[in-house]
């Protein structure tokens, strides 16, 4: 049995530039690295003298020349074995038929291994191969082995003796085979490309949560929407879009909004298979795509797993948090063939989802590219409505139950189209929110009411309150805020002259900046409700903490205040609680007669809905006083 020595091939497994040389310096035969760095053919080089391609006195510190004797292959073999240890590879050789496996010093140094830690089998070094690589490298070094590719090309991850991984490109070549063409040996060099892989990574992952970035989730769903046209199975994106996480980002800091998006990232991941695509797009905007899908059944199971996922508590530091997330899905190929639309497609349906109460997915419908070039417009209007002095502020009055007085006043924001006629509040403020034109809004809202409070308690001579609502976007970090306390100094207003009302989410998840703005407030005069208390995530702890003064009942529970029930039982335990804690309680959205006789006899300080009367124009609210 006969072995043959294929130099050619163990040169060409090199990762660095080589020249192969005869003895009077003539190029015998040049790599691919080198001809590639170069931009040459191999015809441009056999041949020629070494000093025609590199006149003296130039120097290619890249390239390493080994001479070449063809009666000397062993020679010249140990020549060429130096030629790539001195480039810095790390040289492997294998004997197939004996199963030895040797790496040379060089790569052994590379990995942290002396020479008796990893053994002398192909399978003692498949063993610290990373477990996810270990198979493809089979493959790709069998295919070599059987002559289906001239060159074993392989980037794969090896265990270093620290425990960390390491990336590594592993190029070789049989170089002899026995009379019947199987192949006996194999050479070849490694070389460490872990930096090229971090650059890599970097470019095409996300550096906070490790899931693909946008570049590689356009780059997937191009290659995913092809698969899909030519199997015929269903594609589905998903947009995830976590429901007040600028809240949380601004009102416990970054950091937190950091861990907050770490959490989640794990969260969605756990939620679908290992061959889908979750990524994240920036901020608290995460994609998911669905591959090889029957029916939209099991897209709804997903979404599904994603909202109850999102919706479990989220322990950041000390605090526990409450988010939840909206989701927009669109199909392919029923709701579009191309990936560009497909994105705006699912960007839409989340909108729907979002605009229609949150923590809840939506699908991608015809009508909601109508829907939300509308939206688009109405948020171009809202941007004009207050230079335009299209906004006004209407008020409700808050009767005292015990004398039937009107007592107090809640401004309440209403919006004049020149074309539309009057925009219901739930159309506008969330835009207001989202754009943050709610800080200009706000702002003007509280001066507006302000004056209407000094002009009304000079009317009745002594304090008249007026309760304005102030969103908790108002209250983040880097909101454009008026210095209310100067202001209402600047109108020598009457202490206790004004009220902010505030939802039991924005105190849930209070950071130190949002209660220094909250007892900034006190420090002005300025008393604090709780809107729709009873909703939310109650907290007995918040409302001592904060110094509250009021809880207005949310009108889902006095509805039904008039038979026995559980709302009921819940509106008379919050004003039992209230009056111990020393709060006073308002009742809203008191239509009938029987809910306020209802109200009066559990205790209830006041009340206001349409049995008293609607939001009224400034104007005609005087006359009520």
């Amino acid at each position: 049995m006969t072995q043959s020595i294929d130099m050619p091939s163990a040169m060409h497994a090199a990762a660095e530039g080589l020249l192969l040389l005869s003895p009077d310096l003539r190029i015998v035969d040049a790599n691919d690295a080198f001809l590639q760095a170069r931009g040459l053919r191999r015809g441009d080089v056999v041949g020629r003298p070494l000093h025609e391609l590199f006149p003296p006195p130039a120097a290619d510190p890249e390239i390493i020349i080994t001479p070449a004797l063809a009666s000397e292959p062993q020679a010249g073999e140990a020549r060429l074995r130096l030629a790539l240890e001195a480039a810095g590879d790390g040289v492997w050789e294998w004997d197939v038929a004996s199963d030895h496996f040797t790496l040379s010093w060089r790569g052994r140094q590379m990995l942290g291994y002396d020479e008796s830690e990893v053994g002398l089998r192909l399978q003692d070094w498949a063993a610290i191969t990373h477990p996810k690589d270990r198979e493809r490298v089979y493959e790709e070094m069998m295919a070599c082995l059987k002559g289906h590719t001239r060159f074993l090309a392989s980037e794969y991850r090896v265990r270093c003796k620290d425990g960390t991984w390491k990336w590594v490109m592993a190029r070789g070549a049989v170089i002899a085979r026995n009379d019947i063409g199987r192949a006996t040996r194999m050479v070849g060099t490694t070389v460490d490309i872990s930096s090229e892989q971090e650059t890599l990574r970097r470019a095409n992952f996300d550096a906070l949560t490790g899931l693909p970035n946008r570049a590689l989730f356009r780059d997937r769903l191009e290659y995913e929407v092809i698969n899909s046209r030519r199997s015929g199975k269903l594609l589905a994106l998903l947009f995830i879009d976590l429901d007040r996480f600028k809240e949380v980002n601004d009102l416990l800091g970054h950091d937190a909004g950091d861990d907050l998006l770490k959490q989640t990232a794990a969260r969605i991941r756990s939620c679908v298979r290992e061959t889908d695509t979750v990524a994240r797009l920036g901020g608290d905007e995460f994609t998911v795509i669905l591959t090889d899908l029957d029916s939209r059944s099991h897209v709804e199971e997903i979404a599904e797993k994603i909202l109850a996922a999102l919706g479990r508590p989220y322990l950041l530091g000390q605090e526990e948090i409450h988010v939840s997330g909206s989701i927009g899905i669109t199909l392919h190929p029923g709701d579009a063939q191309e990936p560009e639309r497909l994105v705006r497609n699912a960007d839409q349906a989340m909108y729907v989802a979002k605009n229609a109460g949150r923590n809840q997915f939506s699908f991608f419908t015809r009508s909601m590219q109508e829907k939300a070039w509308q939206r688009l417009k109405l948020i171009g209007e809202l941007r004009n409505a207050l230079p335009q002095h299209q906004l006004s502020l209407y008020f409700q009055p808050v009767v005292e139950l015990r004398t039937g007085r009107v007592a107090k006043a809640e401004a309440l924001l209403r919006w004049i189209h020149p074309s539309r006629g009057m925009v219901c509040p739930n159309q506008f403020i969330c835009l207001a929110e989202e754009t943050g034109l709610i800080n200009e809004i706000g702002n003007w809202v509280f001066m507006e009411a302000a004056v209407w409070a000094k002009r009304w308690s000079k009317l009745r001579n002594g304090v008249f309150q007026v309760s304005v609502n102030k969103s908790p976007v108002q209250f983040l970090a880097n909101a454009k805020s008026l210095d209310w306390g100067a202001y209402l100094s600047s109108l020598d207003l009457g202490w206790n002259s004004m009220s902010v009302e505030i939802t039991e989410g924005l105190l849930l998840n209070a950071s130190d900046a949002t209660a220094e703005k909250l007892f900034s407030l006190r420090d002005a005069g300025v008393q604090v409700a709780i809107d729709d208390f009873g909703t939310g995530y109650s907290s007995m702890a918040y409302l001592k903490k904060f110094d509250v003064d009021y809880l207005k009942v949310d009108q889902s529970f006095i509805r039904d205040t008039t038979r026995e029930g559980t709302s009921r039982t819940i509106a008379e335990t919050i004003i039992v609680m209230a009056h111990k804690l020393g709060l006073q309680v308002i009742a809203e959205g008191v239509e009938t007669e029987e809910q306020r006789q209802w109200l009066l006899e559990a205790g209830c300080d006041y009340a206001q809905g349409f049995l008293f009367s609607q939001p009224l124009p400034p104007e005609q609210f005087e006359r009520l006083l």
